[in-house]
C-alpha cells in the first residue's frame, strides 16, 4: 500500500507504528470523532501520516458539524467502549485481504449503485466501470460522509434507483 499512496498516508502510518494511533484515539475519542466528523474543513495538514493522530488532539474542531451532537454520542458510546484497534485493524490487512484474494476476479456483475460527494478529498476512481460494468453513479453535493451529510438525499437516491432495478 506504501507503493500506491505514499509514505505519508495515514493508514501506512497505523502500519509502521501499531498501536501508536489507536491509544491516542482511544484516549481522545470524544475529541477526535468530534473533530473527524465535520463539514467545510479547510485541508489540514500535517506531519507524514499523523492526519488521524491530529485530529484526535486538536482542541478545537474546524468547520461545522456533520450531526447533532445527541447523532454523535452514539459514535461516542460505541468507540469508548469498543476502541479504535478494530476497524484500524481493517487498514493494516489490506495488503493481507490482497494476497488472499489474488486469484478472484475483482468484477461486480450485478447492477451496481455509487454515491460520491462532490467535495470528497478522495477523488472518483477513474475506471470503477472496469470492475462493476452495471454501475451508475451519483454525486451529491457533500463530502465523504455522504450519509451524515444528506442522509435524506442518500436515502432517495437509493431508493430511486432500487425502483429503477424493479423495472
Amino acid at each position: 500500500m506504501e507503493e500506491l499512496v505514499g509514505e505519508d498516508f495515514y493508514f501506512v502510518h497505523f502500519n509502521r507504528k501499531p498501536g501508536v494511533a489507536d491509544a491516542i484515539m482511544e484516549e481522545n475519542s470524544s475529541r477526535f470523532l468530534r473533530n473527524l466528523f465535520r463539514k467545510n474543513m479547510l485541508q489540514l495538514t500535517s506531519e507524514p501520516g499523523m492526519l488521524m493522530i491530529n485530529l484526535a488532539e486538536a482542541a478545537k474542531p474546524y468547520g461545522e458539524p456533520l450531526m447533532s451532537n445527541k447523532e454523535l454520542s452514539v459514535f461516542i458510546s460505541s468507540f469508548e467502549s469498543s476502541g479504535f484497534t478494530g476497524c484500524i485493524n481493517w487498514y493494516r490487512n489490506l495488503d493481507r485481504n490482497w494476497h488472499l484474494m489474488a486469484d478472484l476476479e475483482p468484477r461486480i456483475n450485478q447492477p451496481t449503485l455509487m454515491i460520491y460527494g462532490k467535495r470528497d478529498q478522495i477523488p472518483k476512481s477513474p475506471n470503477l466501470k472496469d470492475f462493476a460494468p452495471n454501475l451508475e453513479v451519483i454525486s451529491l453535493d457533500c463530502g465523504h460522509c455522504i450519509q451524515q451529510e444528506l442522509p435524506q438525499e442518500t436515502n432517495q437516491a437509493i431508493l430511486n434507483w432500487l425502483r429503477k432495478q424493479k423495472t
